[in-house]
């Protein structure tokens, strides 16, 4: 049986509105207007074909904000097949994605119950959801880290203040002020400003994961204007 796209089937995920709310759009990106995650609710990330396509079973899955998706053959074994797949809290491996590389992706975020989330193999299968944000990757991504702050979002970037912690995902760029700590997975970036006392001023130091040392998924901040290993104290 082939997966099938609906609007407000109430079975077996529950829409959290009577109906939908306004539609904000912005530039590369369309999301519900003044959006929060209701309580029971988690945010899942995928990327489509530009058209909406899955990879599989021809599915095509809806662009527009408050469209809910249902799937007939659920199924909640830990396994791929059986359900709707994508990364929980934009978090996870984008190589289990046919589109997530390429740079006419159509890419969503969908709120689904939490109750109902299968992970595994850093990926994750929901019976169903509705998509509350849809759009070119920077920008859906982009959303998906302000709405996450504290997630390592792929593709997204992350900014802290002096002595916060920044944490981006695969791809994603993590960037911290003075005493903060920058971390950011496989082909990320990550930059952790710092106070230069001799030449009073403060500078930047900016790394790319997987050179020069620097791994994924590792906290780093700065000592003596170089790049350490660790959280900042």
């Amino acid at each position: 049986m082939r997966w099938r796209c609906v609007v407000a089937d109430p079975r077996p995920f529950v829409p959290t509105y009577g109906a939908p709310p306004p539609v904000e759009e912005c530039p590369n990106l369309r999301l519900l207007a003044n959006y929060a995650i209701p309580a029971g609710r988690a945010l899942m990330l995928r990327a489509c074909g530009p058209n909406g396509e899955a990879a599989h079973n021809g599915f095509v899955w809806p662009s527009v904000p408050g469209s809910v998706v249902v799937c007939p053959d659920w199924r909640p074994e830990p396994v791929c097949g059986g359900g709707l797949h994508g990364w929980l809290h934009g978090e996870g491996d984008v190589g289990a994605s046919d589109f997530a590389s390429r740079i006419d992706s159509l890419w969503l975020v969908v709120e689904v119950d939490a109750a109902t989330v299968v992970e595994f193999e850093r990926k994750c299968k929901v019976p169903g959801g509705m998509v509350v944000a849809s759009g070119k990757r920077a920008e859906v991504c982009g959303w998906l880290a302000g709405v996450l702050p504290c997630r390592s979002i792929v593709y997204g970037t992350a900014t802290a203040g002096d002595g916060g912690t920044a944490t981006a995902g695969y791809g994603g760029t993590a960037t911290a002020g003075d005493g903060g700590t920058a971390t950011a997975g496989d082909g990320g970036s990550i930059a952790v400003r710092w106070w230069d006392g001799q030449k009073g001023r403060y500078r930047l130091i900016s790394a790319d994961v997987g050179e020069n040392g620097i791994e994924a998924n590792k906290p780093y901040h700065v000592v003596d204007g170089k790049l350490v290993a660790g959280k900042a104290l």
